[in-house]
């Protein structure tokens, strides 16, 4: 059954789009549960026009602190209403309610109020100088800011955008992947809710070659932050290039999880298990290559590959499923397409590497697959497949591990697995990564900085160096004399 017609939020007003409504199916019963409105470019430009009213109207009035209270209250809202929302974003992507529910909802809420602290917080400077001059630093906000959200993470990676925005007095136009845009429609109703001024946060659905293209050419918009593959990062860029737009790029991953013979390996199954399973693999930051020391690669390998097969796949909407469903047909039948180019190239399949059924018949479902003998010539070593697909490489030394791990386009995480604390810092200093877990793996907080080297991107999510992408710095001389 579907849910309703979802309309575009444009300057406090819900309203058709002039496209063709897009289908919202959910994929772990392959059923349409909403239509969304596909904005046109006439659409962007009235949010566009929409944002820029807010931001040198109503909002410019609005002081810091006062914005900090209604992402307060934001966050508040969100968690009053966390079943509900959850049960959407479960719908709409396929990951497990115990993951909408119990992380990612709470998550959201602190990130919201995480920033919320943050509004009256960000100061300026004197600056000695020479001569008889007061000179002083500004950081203003930048203006327009559309956010471009991918469909993992649809809720949280819009909040990691909106909230920093926002909290700097910035006004955000947020389009969500067409594929999960619920989420993201129920939080600008929540905006609307407590408070934010119409024409603050707006939230236009539609296609990514439309909507999407039309929002990064609009010469109103100050500046784009986008998640998502690393191939249309590159055409933002060079889109946003016409207008000189400020660009963050949060973009993809092929981050290693190492392995050394000195590491727990019971804890370091479980880490590469969690690295790579959790949120189905579609995860930016997902240690898709497993690096293991040549001589505890077999013990390591047959624990991993018994762990991969225990673990069951399930009804997404039940409280005790840990896998859920794969996101979507057509990227279901991409990994499905990885796993066969690893087979022919000759990977040794060890766990998985099937449809998964459940029972109904229905629904994008993926064994989590685990491949050993992998080289780092295979497809699979090198391209980002974001399912549930773990290859493993065998690594002769501290020195090979490094020269491997670094051995790739990508830069966004990494991990590794040793008890000897110096050999810890050593290469977590050489890795090219973002991000190094050290004996844990997938571990996140809002007031940790998140951001890829190399060609998963540059800026960052999260922390307070995130502030930094949403304000420009004005320098002002007073003349004394």
């Amino acid at each position: 059954m579907i849910l309703g017609r979802k309309q575009l939020l444009i300057n406090g007003e819900w309203r058709d789009g002039g496209g063709k409504p897009i289908p919202v199916v959910n994929p772990a019963t392959e059923e349409v549960i909403a239509e969304v409105a596909n904005a046109t470019k006439e659409d962007v430009d009235a949010a566009v026009q929409s944002a820029r009213a807010a931001f040198e109207g109503p909002w410019a009035k609005v002081s810091a602190r006062e914005r900090g209270r209604l992402l307060w209250k934001l966050g508040e809202k969100l968690m009053e209403q966390a079943d509900a929302i959850a049960t959407l974003e479960t719908q709409h992507n396929g990951k497990p309610i115990f993951e909408s529910r119990q992380i990612e909802i709470p998550a959201s809420v602190e990130c919201l109020q995480y920033y919320a602290g943050w509004a009256d917080k960000v100061h300026g400077e004197t600056v000695p100088v020479k001569g008889n001059a007061l000179v002083y630093t500004r950081r203003e906000p930048l203006g327009v800011v559309a956010a471009i959200v991918p469909w993992n993470f649809p809720l949280m990676l819009a909040v990691w955008k909106v909230a920093p925005a926002l909290a700097m007095g910035n006004t955000v136009i947020l389009k969500p992947a067409s594929q999960t845009p619920l989420t993201a429609l129920e939080l600008g109703r929540l905006a609307l809710e407590v408070g934010f001024p119409p024409g603050v946060l707006n939230v236009i659905t539609g296609s990514g070659s439309t909507t999407g293209q039309a929002i990064v050419e609009h010469p109103g918009i100050d500046k784009i932050a986008f998640t998502g593959d690393t191939s249309t990062g590159k055409g933002i860029m060079r889109s946003a290039a016409e207008t000189i737009k400020h660009v963050t790029l949060e973009l993809g991953g092929k981050s290693p999880n190492i392995v050394f013979a000195d590491a727990d390996i019971d804890a370091a199954v479980r880490g590469a298990t969690v690295g790579i399973f959790y949120g189905k693999g579609e995860v930016c930051a997902a240690g898709s290559r497993l690096l293991v020391e040549a001589s505890i690669k077999d013990e390591f390998m047959d624990k991993l590959a018994a762990r991969a097969k225990k673990m069951s796949v399930g009804d997404p909407m039940d409280p005790k499923t840990r896998f859920g469903a794969l996101s979507s047909k057509a990227h279901f039948e991409r990994v499905l397409g990885y796993i066969e180019t690893a087979k022919k190239e000759g990977a040794a399949l060890v766990a998985g590497g099937q449809r998964a059924d459940i029972g109904t018949g229905k629904g994008y479902f993926l064994q989590p697959t685990v491949f050993g003998n992998v080289t780092t010539d295979m497809t699979i070593a090198k391209e980002e497949i974001f399912g549930p697909v773990l290859a493993c490489i065998e690594f002769a030394d501290v020195e090979d591990a490094i020269a491997k791990a670094n051995g790739t386009i990508y830069g966004l995480a990494a991990g590794l697995w040793t008890k000897d604390v110096k050999k810890a810092h050593y290469v977590a200093s050489k890795l090219k990564a973002g991000t190094v877990w050290v004996n844990t793996y997938n571990v996140y907080d809002t007031a940790v900085s998140f951001g890829g080297y190399k060609q998963s991107g540059f800026g960052r999510e999260m922390g307070m160096h995130a502030l930094d992408y949403y304000t420009q710095l004005k320098s002002v001389w007073v003349d004394l004399n």
